[in-house]
């Protein structure tokens, strides 16, 4: 038996709300919010006394999903170092393709993103970026160009 699909990418924020509004002026879109707790939480993660709220975003086309998640029991701890290089090992970034990378740039600077380096050129195909955003994750842009 094969995969079907990847559902979602979950990532865990201190601020949910901030979180949103950021997805959102990328373009990305609510879907809803939950509150998660209870005994199927506890042991779908490994944890004792979950309590979360979450917001599910979709993007603009239906096929990806991101879940943001706010835990408020056990509380979040934060990884080590807070904002890792983009060469650290685990998960090392969300990319999305996008219209206007000028213009994303700007909007998710203006909900405190702040470019890992330049927007760069690869050969005419497209132009990229690297900004940090929510709870230190990497995000990245591609704007195809040729």
């Amino acid at each position: 038996m094969a995969v079907r699909r990847m559902d979602n990418v979950a990532i865990v924020v201190d601020d949910l709300d901030a979180a949103v509004a950021f997805f959102a002026a990328l373009g990305l879109e609510l879907e809803g919010k939950a509150e998660i707790e209870g005994l199927f939480a506890d042991r779908t993660v490994g944890l004792d006394g979950v309590r979360s709220d979450i917001a599910m975003m979709r993007t603009p086309d239906g096929h990806s999903k991101l879940e943001l998640t706010k835990y408020h029991s056990p509380a979040a701890s934060d990884a080590e170092p807070r904002n890792p290089p983009p060469n650290t090992l685990g998960l090392h970034r969300v990319m999305f393709a996008v219209d206007d990378i000028d213009h994303t740039v700007a909007r998710l600077c203006a909900h405190g993103a702040e470019l890992l380096g330049d927007v760069a050129r690869y050969e005419n195909v497209f132009r990229l970026c690297y900004l940090r955003g929510p709870a230190g994750i990497i995000v990245a842009l591609a704007e195809q160009i040729g």
